[in-house]
């Protein structure tokens, strides 16, 4: 199972995750992109009473709760549906966005069949997305690896039986950890990235790239060699990981005479490329 980022419905988020070979939607974020309602947790649980009382059937029977991220940063349980059990909800919504909903549905889901059965495909349109934010072409080249060497780390922990979001979020901050000496949720705060949808390395440097990439690939490397058969020992493996890059980062910093680590960010004007350049 696993989350994938945030897509858009008419300016409005909707989470989403991927689970046995199908979408499963925040009904939630989709209540509320289709009535505007300010509180629309509470529009679902009363649409379902409704339901229930008028057409003698529970809305959410066919529902999954899984963990998402809610607006706090934390994992929390939340109705999802597939695209089938969606289009029933829908319905039971009296709202003029219904049909074009509908319509954005069958599309971002047909997308995804495609990507998997064509990977260069979802590559292309993660390239053209970053273009479309302005970013320069060698920098696109850099994240474009960085996230194919990411896939191959989190490949290489779920064959050493890690399955939890939470697991490979501690993982994760291990290795940022020894490279960067913080955190994620700390690098967020030194750039000033305050929305739980904004992506660190979205935000990073061609240095802070490649060092990232330096981790996470030592990291699948010493994985495979040593092939730990318990969380703990992933923990360490992570860190040694980890610390290969942060030891090669404090050479370059020494050589450079700077620190690589920055508070820059990519939040302002989408064409100034020079902030990503900013050392």
């Amino acid at each position: 199972m696993k989350q994938d980022k945030i897509v858009i419905f008419e300016n409005r988020n909707i989470r989403r995750l991927w689970h046995n070979n199908e979408w499963y939607y925040s009904v939630v974020d989709i209540v509320g992109a289709l009535t505007e309602s300010i509180n629309p947790r509470d529009y679902w649980f009363k649409m379902k009473l409704r339901v229930t009382t008028e057409a003698g059937f529970e809305l959410s029977t066919n529902c999954r709760q899984f963990k998402l991220e809610a607006p706090d940063g934390k994992n929390r349980l939340t109705d999802c549906a597939n695209t089938q059990v969606l289009f029933r909800i829908i319905q039971s919504i009296p709202s003029p966005k219904a049909e074009p909903f509908k319509q954005w549905l069958a599309k971002v889901g047909y997308d995804r069949v495609q990507e998997i059965e064509n990977p260069e495909l979802a590559q292309e349109r993660m390239k053209q997305f970053y273009e479309q934010k302005g970013y320069p072409k060698d920098w696109i080249d850099k994240r474009l690896r960085g996230i194919a060497i990411r896939q191959n780390l989190t490949d290489e922990w779920k064959e050493r039986g890690i399955e939890h979001d939470s697991d490979f979020a501690i993982l994760t901050s291990e290795i940022s950890k020894a490279t960067f000496g913080l955190t994620p949720s700390e690098y967020k705060d030194l750039k000033g990235l305050k929305k739980t949808n904004h992506n660190l390395r979205d935000h990073m440097n061609d240095l802070e790239l490649i060092f990232t990439m330096l981790g996470e690939k030592v990291t699948t490397e010493i994985s495979k060699n040593e092939k730990p058969d318990t969380f703990e020992r992933n923990k360490k493996v992570a860190k040694r990981g980890g610390s290969v890059a942060g030891k090669a980062r404090k050479e370059t910093e020494k050589e450079l005479g700077k620190s690589i680590i920055t508070n820059q960010n990519f939040l302002s004007n989408p064409d100034s490329t020079n902030i990503l350049n900013k050392k």
